[in-house]
């Protein structure tokens, strides 16, 4: 993976960042999951995969405790330094380490479950830590509105495809989505446009057999050079989208990204 580091950060195309200007429209829309979960979240709240710790200033202000879990030990301590109220812990995951049971009034998981093998498990551990009637808030890219094949993401679902699984586990499911205003749709085709220059020499439909590991670095390189090549294209967009851009909605079919609600 080609990552860019400074001051501690480790930015890539899959880790986004507000540091860098093209990654803005991303960024403000992982950015959305963490305004909307500040109406929702308060009590003992943890996190499970912070990354960078996009959205901890948000939770914090809104918990009376806060826990968060990553698997990156140099993110983990970083923030441990700069949230010294929150408790941050290294772990891969799932199982959630030793998290206790009935533990957390809520659980927020923001573009991790695409990222995980065994999502039975992981549902069901954050059901396991979960209190009674605790709530959890996930996202996750909506694969019909997906451009390409993402290696970095083990699978991603339809929104009745991720209901259902939380539904063996949860006795309240929502689904919900997020989508984007006429700007963000805008970036959203030009973005497809720009996406289908590339793949269209890709007539043997390589990206959907070859094995994730071969296609990362490519994934990699071709994803910044595109988003690059969009800030040029139209640096004025690119910069202007803000996280208020994003609109949840009740139907997630044509949704950027899935917002599952689940209630223990």
């Amino acid at each position: 993976m080609l990552i860019f580091a400074a001051m501690s950060k480790i930015f890539t195309t899959e880790i986004t960042s507000e540091a860098i200007t093209s990654d803005n429209p991303i960024h403000q829309r992982l950015y959305k999951a963490y305004v909307v979960a500040k109406d929702h979240v308060k009590g003992n709240v943890l996190e499970v995969g912070c990354g960078e710790g996009r959205g901890v200033d948000v939770l914090i202000s809104q918990s009376s405790s806060f826990t968060a879990v990553d698997k990156i030990e140099s993110v983990i301590r970083s923030l441990s330094q700069k949230f010294p109220q929150g408790k941050f812990m290294s772990m891969n995951i799932p199982p959630l380490g030793n998290l206790k049971d009935n533990t957390y009034d809520y659980v927020v998981s923001f573009q991790v479950i695409e990222h995980i093998k065994d999502d039975e498990l992981f549902l069901r551990e954050i059901h396991r830590v979960l209190k009674p009637g605790g709530t959890a808030l996930l996202t996750t890219p909506n694969r019909k509105m997906s451009l390409t094949r993402n290696p970095w993401h083990v699978r991603e679902y339809l929104p009745d495809e991720l209901r259902s699984l939380a539904a063996k586990i949860y006795r309240e499911v929502k689904m919900k989505g997020i989508t984007g205003n006429e700007k963000v749709m805008q970036y959203y085709r030009e973005n497809k446009k720009s996406v289908e220059r590339y793949t269209r020499w890709d007539i043997l439909r390589l990206q959907w057999w070859l094995p994730a590991a071969l296609l990362r670095v490519p994934y990699e390189i071709m994803n910044r050079w595109n988003r690059n090549t969009l800030q040029t294209t139209d640096n004025e967009l690119v910069k202007s989208i803000h996280h208020s851009d994003y609109i949840v909605v009740d139907d997630a079919a044509d949704a950027l990204d899935l917002l599952l609600i689940v209630r223990k």
